[in-house]
């Protein structure tokens, strides 16, 4: 007797103990990383905890009233979404109200502070050329700059330019210089007239591109005038500037033109504060190609946020770094400025042609991260302002939430008596799927929320409801092709592995289905029906992980058993209750007469 030839299938399928093994080990794992975390129940969206509601307000800039329109409001929802959510689940809520209205939910466990400026930074972002810095307000006393002390030290200078080239011969980036460059002076501060001088000489040297007319001409005297009163006014702007002051530091270039000079402040990397006369945009931030945040482990410059130039805006970088390396410090220093506040002033030292940069200034990982956020996803079409921040209850969420478990724990009491009554033994297969299927869900979604910032919600739990019937119905598929093989006359342990097969394929048409519905509904919506995609979809694959690592290799298993493979009448797999027929038989032909006389007795 030849015995029959084993394939890889049928290898694999006497060996149910791997499968079973391997998704024990992942709920193993799963289960330790959620307590290692130290999130073990999964963050709830605001109508469940509650959280905090920010309204901003559009500000038309000067002459700009038309910019509130319904297109500019809708793209800044759409940056701001972006910005908070991450990959669309964190279930931050942003939509218009009214005209020039923004409301902003966020909800409870998420850092408010970061998220509300991330929605509220315009993230205007441009490169302009450092003309005069100072240490400003208290922090300048007895240190004045180099400007005013008509340069810097040779000392300061080395230190700047030995930096800027270190920098540049690693990856053509600059880095953060030493802000309060200068040298001591004897006096406690310098005299209003210096100021103004070495101010004056700094805004003549300023190598920015220059505004001329539109027929290439150079400005007419009265041109020339007109820029010596704005010249004269932005010295008297500077001198007077305090950037300790928290409304001064607000005000300072407001109104400035991305072609004008202008002052800013910005801290430097003991923490004191700066002020600036800067030259006009030589590089805009919508230029910027990609941004991200780095640890920088070859400095100590610590996290940073490092940006990829396009074409153009690379052009634009490498002409301005090439003229300002020709000067001295100050001047050989651009500043990288965020809604009109300096975040670093780089030196340089020659011309910077890789297409990148770097912005250091003592951040920490979420504030780098948050930066490289909104450099990413652009800057505000409008400016806007923080009209009110308000704590919203979960109290009708929590009620919600009741009722919602209660229909759920009612829906999945039904679907257990029903396998109980029509499955008897098998129900034991099914339930145990369900359950594990649920460990690896509630886990899963506790791991995403501090991962993804996925936050569960009414709608989330409406979808984790609705799975339980698509993974109940991958079960009654398997169960009714087994059956089938039953009603064939094969018995158990043939009828498992020849049902499989058949019903693996319909498995996985179903749940592809599913999971294409979850997909187009994530990526057509916001807010919370995205959570209702999100899980929706998660369950679906992990319904397909749990039929395959679980359910079939415990059938398989089960089928072994004397109660499951005798055909119990409570085992669900009875062959009589199931109506099976008969095994089929080879009808045996009748012998050949033997040769020769027949006897007339037997005949």
């Amino acid at each position: 007797m030849v015995a029959p030839k084993k394939g890889k299938n049928a290898s694999a399928q006497s060996k149910p103990g791997r499968s079973l093994a391997l998704i024990l080990i992942a709920i193993v794992a799963l289960t330790g990383g959620m307590f290692a975390s130290g999130h073990t129940t999964p963050r709830l969206g605001i109508d469940l905890a509650g959280g905090t509601s920010i309204t901003l307000r559009a500000v038309p800039e000067a002459g700009q009233e038309s910019a509130i329109n319904k297109t500019n409001m809708d793209t800044a929802v759409d940056i701001m979404n972006r910005r908070v959510n991450g990959l669309g689940v964190s279930e931050a809520e942003v939509q218009t109200q009214g005209d020039r209205n923004i409301i902003v939910n966020i909800p409870k466990g998420t850092n408010s502070a970061e998220a509300r400026k991330q929605v509220g930074t315009t993230a205007k972002l441009y490169f302009r050329p450092v003309l005069a810095t100072e240490l400003s307000g208290a922090n300048a006393t007895g240190t004045p700059s180099a400007s005013e002390t008509g340069g810097a030290s040779d000392k300061a200078t080395d230190k700047a330019t030995d930096k800027a080239t270190d920098k540049a011969t690693d990856g053509d980036k600059a880095t953060d210089g030493d802000k309060a460059s200068g040298t001591p002076s004897d006096s406690a501060s310098a005299s209003a007239t210096s100021q103004g001088r070495a101010a004056s000489d700094a805004l003549k040297a300023d190598p920015s591109p220059s505004v001329t007319s539109s027929d290439g001409a150079s400005p007419s005297p009265s041109a020339s005038a007109s820029g010596d009163d704005a010249t004269a006014k932005l010295q008297q702007q500077y001198a007077a500037l305090d950037c300790t002051d928290k409304n001064a530091r607000a005000k300072a270039g407001d109104g400035a033109k991305p072609g004008e000079q202008t002052v800013a402040c910005g801290q430097n990397s003991q923490g004191q504060w700066q002020k600036y006369i800067l030259g006009a945009a030589a590089v805009d931030g919508t230029e910027v190609d990609e941004a991200e945040a780095v640890y920088n482990t070859q400095t100590a410059a610590g996290w940073t946020v490092t940006m990829k130039f396009t074409d153009k805006g690379s052009k634009k970088f490498a002409d301005i770094t090439g003229k300002l390396a020709q000067n001295q410090s100050p001047q050989n220093q651009f500043a990288i400025v965020l809604d009109n506040e300096v975040v670093s002033d780089p030196y340089v030292s020659q011309a910077l042609t890789g297409g990148n940069a770097e912005i250091s200034g003592n951040f920490d990982q979420e504030e780098a991260q948050g930066l490289a956020n909104v450099l990413s996803y652009g800057a505000l079409p409008l400016t806007f302002k923080e009209d009110s921040v308000t704590t919203v209850t979960a109290a009708l969420g929590g009620e919600q939430l009741h009722a919602g478990l209660i229909a759920g724990a009612i829906g999945l009491a039904l679907v257990v008596l029903y396998l109980l009554f029509y499955y008897r033994g098998l129900s034991f297969i099914a339930v145990c799927s369900l359950l594990v299927s649920a460990g690896l869900t509630y886990v899963i979604m506790a791991l995403l929320g501090p991962t993804i910032g996925f936050a569960l919600n009414l709608p989330a739990v409406c979808g984790a409801i609705v799975a339980i019937g698509i993974t109940a119905d991958s079960f009654i598929v398997y169960f009714e092709r087994v059956r089938d093989e039953i009603r064939e006359g094969r018995t158990l342990r043939p009828a498992v592995e020849r049902a499989w097969p058949r019903a693996r394929r319909t498995i996985l048409v179903s749940d592809f289905v599913s999971f294409l519905a979850a997909a187009v509904l994530f990526v057509v919506t916001v807010g919370k029906v995205q959570g209702f995609a999100f899980t929706l979809g998660l369950t679906t694959l992990l319904d397909v992980v749990v039929v395959f690592l679980f359910t079939k290799p415990l059938l398989t298993l089960m089928a072994r058993r004397k109660f499951f493979s005798s055909g119990h009448k409570w085992s669900g797999l009875d062959p009589k209750a199931l109506g099976a027929k008969p095994p089929l038989r080879r009808t045996r032909r009748p012998s050949r007469p033997a040769v020769g006389p027949v006897d007339p007795k037997e005949a």
